[in-house]
């Protein structure tokens, strides 16, 4: 009762101090003094009962819709008519594939949450929005100024390429030249070096082999016609890894067949004696090489690097990579590398070498290396329009899922894939992942082969080219199968792993939606660790602004210039 009397004094005093002019402030204090007096027990203001009446100030309610309007001007509606380019499991978080992001406008992820426990089984998708690669010269005619130009599709005749080459590229209905092919292709065959920094899946391979078979059998017609012709290796390929290198020198074969070429391939693990194999024969033309087995051949004098015409270093990004760079700036030093065009035409003996480096991203070293064989100035950089984007053209799903669920996400997409018999590539991390997913798949009863780099030599090879002739349909691998392999059969990439960083991604994404591909294909990613929500966030954000992923190089840095021992010794003696 001594707290209503309070109320009541209090009332009292606001009343006696106030003078209110608005009527409706008056009756709504009016209201709840005669209340309180009713309940202390005085006699209320009327004698008729009236119901309370509470009105809200008007400064007040002006304030709470300043407050709703603040709000409400962050989140932005980010859906419109058609198709969607984000859809996640939140409806509110979707974005249409027609909105586009202001600059200075923060974009609201479906994965910000995603380092909570309570977020598993979220997901979002990064729809394909178009069908076709973005490096895939069109050819169907189109409305307004491009039908003229697209009425005349470039081929591979207006390259200026040899008939015989161009017409065992038609007979594998090869005739039209990817967008890096147009750009490589017709400075290659000046004489420049190429630096080709492209996106997976382009067509690199045949951007460089095409200009090299073409100068490699112009050449050959040349020296033949000289008195002193000594056989020589007159290309070198260098590649990271034995299954490139075998798939490689298979696209070699098949191109140098009409013109007498010599192909050989040298892989490591496989013993000194595989590799003088190779040269019993005498030097082949075109050399196809992982870097611990060409300095293998280089101790034992079983060629010559000086004399080479065209030095090709594909998988940059690998190659340059601390594994291999010390190998691979042994073998660059002992090349004599063009510094002009010019240099690359004469006869044998004068002749230098073109160099070609080929990749998606390059390491900070890629420039130190580079350096202490040819003028950076005289390379020639070839970039592709969409380096580092997210594929278009390939459907992302990315799955907040437990470590202990993956094993049953797994083995559902695995099921649906077995439907449609695609081919399916599995990715992990590491190659004990590889052998004990393999024999779980193998008691659920699902066929598949593995492969990893830890395995003997003897057992991987053959591996890889049985899944590219369909005679299983699940392959269990590393990042070994990530580089360069073409696998256009794949319709399901499986992130079982999420990769460690987003070169790792792009190279496993790329695995499909490759040039010659027949379906576009699909990339699932099972994302579990906190490090690998941080990453996931990254590639979301470049979807919905429509970047290139961040931290990624496709560039040359140039070395920085290192003082000289004398500066050294002076700025170590005290003043």
């Amino acid at each position: 009762m001594q707290s209503v009397k309070v109320g009541y004094s209090v009332l009292s005093t606001l009343i006696s101090k106030h003078n209110y002019s608005s009527s409706g402030h008056f009756r709504a204090v009016a209201c709840i003094h005669g209340t309180m007096s009713s309940a202390c027990g005085a006699h209320p203001m009327s004698t008729t009962a009236q119901p309370v009446v509470i009105r809200i100030p008007r400064h007040m309610q002006e304030q709470v819709e300043n407050v709703k309007q603040v709000r409400s001007k962050n989140k932005v509606n980010t859906i419109k008519a058609g198709k969607l380019l984000i859809k996640s499991k939140n409806p509110e978080l979707n974005q249409s594939a027609g909105y586009t992001l202001g600059k200075f406008e923060q974009p609201h992820l479906s994965s910000k949450g995603w380092k909570h426990n309570k977020s598993f089984g979220d997901y979002f998708t990064v729809n394909n929005t178009q069908s076709t690669p973005p490096f895939v010269t069109e050819i169907q005619d189109e409305e307004g100024d491009k039908a003229k130009e697209k009425s005349k599709p470039i081929t591979f005749h207006n390259l200026h390429l040899c008939p015989d080459l161009v017409e065992t590229l038609g007979k594998d209905n090869i005739t039209h030249p990817t967008t890096v092919q147009l750009q490589t292709i017709p400075k290659l065959l000046k004489g420049y070096n190429i630096l080709c920094a492209a996106e997976t899946g382009s067509g690199k391979t045949l951007s460089y082999l095409l200009p090299i078979i073409h100068k490699l059998q112009a050449e050959k017609a040349t020296d033949s016609e000289s008195i002193e012709t000594t056989p020589r290796t007159r290309s070198v390929i260098l590649v990271p890894s034995r299954e490139l290198a075998d798939q490689v020198s298979a696209v070699a074969r098949s191109l140098c067949g009409p013109f007498g070429l010599m192909v050989k391939t040298v892989g490591g693990g496989r013993g000194v004696g595989n590799i003088k194999l190779a040269f019993t024969k005498g030097p082949p033309d075109v050399l196809v090489a992982t870097p611990g087995a060409l300095v293998k051949a280089l101790r034992r004098r079983y060629l010559d690097l000086g004399e080479l015409s065209f030095m090709v270093v594909d998988e940059a990004d690998t190659m340059f990579d601390p594994s291999f760079s010390g190998m691979l700036e042994s073998i660059l030093v002992q090349i004599r590398v063009a510094s002009d065009p010019s240099e690359t035409r004469g006869p044998g003996p004068t002749r230098k070498a073109q160099l070609v480096v080929v990749g998606a991203t390059f390491p900070g070293g890629v420039g130190e290396v580079l350096s202490q064989v040819t003028d950076l100035g005289s390379m020639v950089t070839i970039k592709s329009k969409n380096l580092h984007f997210l594929m278009p053209h390939v459907k992302q799903t990315f799955l907040k899922v437990r470590g202990a669920d993956k094993l049953l996400e797994l083995h559902q997409a695995l099921k649906t894939a077995e439907q449609d018999k695609a081919g399916v590539l599995v990715f992990c991390n590491r190659a004990p992942t590889v052998n004990w997913l393999g024999y779980s798949l193998e008691d659920m009863g699902l066929r598949h082969v593995r492969l990893q780099g830890e395995m003997p030599a003897s057992l991987r090879a053959g591996i890889f080219h049985s899944f590219q002739k369909g005679q299983v349909d699940v392959l269990i691998c590393t990042d070994i199968a990530s580089r360069g392999l073409d696998t256009q059969k794949v319709r399901l990439v499986v992130n079982y792993d999420f990769p460690e960083s987003h070169t790792d991604y792009i190279h496993r994404a790329g695995r499909v939606g490759r040039a010659g591909s027949v379906e576009d294909g699909e990339v699932l990613s099972f994302v579990t660790h906190p490090w690998d929500v941080e990453l996931v966030q990254k590639i979301e954000t470049a979807a919905r602004r429509r970047t290139s992923l961040p931290g990624m190089e496709s560039a040359i840095r140039k070395p920085e210039p290192k003082a000289s021992e004398e500066e050294e010794e002076e700025e170590g003696l005290p003043y």
